[in-house]
């Protein structure tokens, strides 16, 4: 998409953290009709597992990891994973430094699941020491997850530091990847993560419709029986995708095809490698774009992740984000609110199908606006 693409006749860029915007061919790709039960669609099914588990872990692995698709947003996923993995007698550390954590927490409390959060600033990253001593106190621990990118703010936390921790401890390794599986390198076998969560509207860019979760092999099996929902059983999904090649229950067939292209898409890109290089250009651009703007990022540069940026309010009197929001919406750009705890907040995401022509007319649209606070 380019900025000519955009604005009141055309569509919106959007500038999210997700859904976000997709490419025309990934659109396309849902125009078709495919059968749950008939094997064109089961075999999809199938090579798309596979693709996860290789972009997860390497082709190596797949004797080592597997993968589960889970209907629903990435919230279903991520309650699936908590719900399933933990066992009645086990209890989940929480680390936390921002809203998905504590969505975390919430799942577990709701569940009746026992737990400990960690928390630390929402502008900190989680210390691995920290961590140690948390497990060392509280031995009764069998669990610990912790965000990757906590889009909250924007932050990328250390995951392999506090992997390494959990995994000395020997702990089962929960990581919730929404924000930056696709996106950002990783290779869950050299961390040691049990469970890595992610979804199908986030860096494939794909749409929304199903989360996914990418499983050590043994400890998917030491599921069984854990779970606190019927529709939400990690394992059982498992043994009947493994099994029988389909999902329990009816699945999100035109949001499968298109995140199948959004995969094919994502190679012909160069991969995760290119992928990752597009976003950090993109937002270093955001970032000083709008510094030079009056905007003051959130976060320190070094915690910054590629996905999205948080911005303080300038301080001019007159400043509403609302106004801001539907200025640039004017002119084809979605921008996403704070949710931050402590700090008047805006987002700007830089994931999806934009390029550095969509950077410069967001920018060139908030310069129009910043001239008419002055006026």
């Amino acid at each position: 998409m380019t900025g000519s693409e955009t604005g009141k006749h055309g569509e919106y860029a959007l500038l999210t953290p997700g859904p976000l915007t997709t490419t025309a061919t990934v659109k396309q790709a849902m125009l078709r009709d495919l059968s749950t039960w008939d094997s064109d669609y089961n075999d999809r099914v199938r090579h798309l597992r596979s693709k996860l588990v290789e972009l997860a872990a390497g082709k190596s692995s797949r004797s080592r990891y597997t993968s589960v698709l889970m209907q629903g947003s990435g919230t279903f996923a991520v309650e699936s994973v908590v719900g399933s993995a933990v066992p009645e007698n086990g209890k989940l550390l929480i680390v936390e430094n921002g809203a998905y954590g504590r969505r975390m927490a919430d799942i577990a409390r709701v569940l009746r699941i026992s737990h400990e959060v960690l928390s630390c600033g929402e502008d900190e990253i989680p210390d691995a020491e920290a961590v140690s001593r948390t497990l060392e106190t509280c031995p009764d621990v069998t669990h610990a997850a912790i965000i990757h990118c906590e889009t909250t703010t924007g932050i990328l936390n250390d995951i392999a530091s506090v992997g390494s921790v959990v995994k000395a401890h020997g702990k089962t390794l929960i990581v919730d990847a929404m924000s930056s599986f696709g996106g950002i390198p990783i290779n869950a076998g050299e961390l040691g993560v049990d469970f890595l969560i992610s979804s199908s509207n986030k860096c494939v860019q794909g749409v929304p419709g199903f989360g996914f979760v990418i499983a050590e092999r043994s400890a998917l099996e030491n599921c069984e029986g854990n779970a606190r929902s019927l529709s939400l059983d990690l394992y059982d999904q498992w043994r009947v995708l493994e099994n029988e090649w389909k999902w329990r229950f009816t699945s999100p067939t035109h949001a499968v095809l298109a995140f199948i292209q959004a995969l094919a898409e994502l190679d012909e890109e160069g991969g995760i490698p290119a992928r990752f290089a597009r976003y950090k250009a993109l937002q270093a651009r955001v970032a000083s774009g709008m510094e030079e703007l009056g905007f003051k990022t959130f976060l320190k540069r070094e915690l910054q992740s590629p996905i999205i940026t948080s911005f303080h309010y300038p301080k001019v009197g007159n400043f509403v984000f609302s106004d801001l929001y539907e200025h640039v919406k004017s002119d084809g750009y979605v921008l996403y609110p704070g949710k931050i705890s402590n700090a008047d907040t805006f987002r700007i995401g830089n994931i999806g199908d934009i390029d550095m022509s969509v950077i410069e007319g967001l920018l060139a649209s908030v310069r129009a606006f910043v001239r008419g606070l002055s006026d």
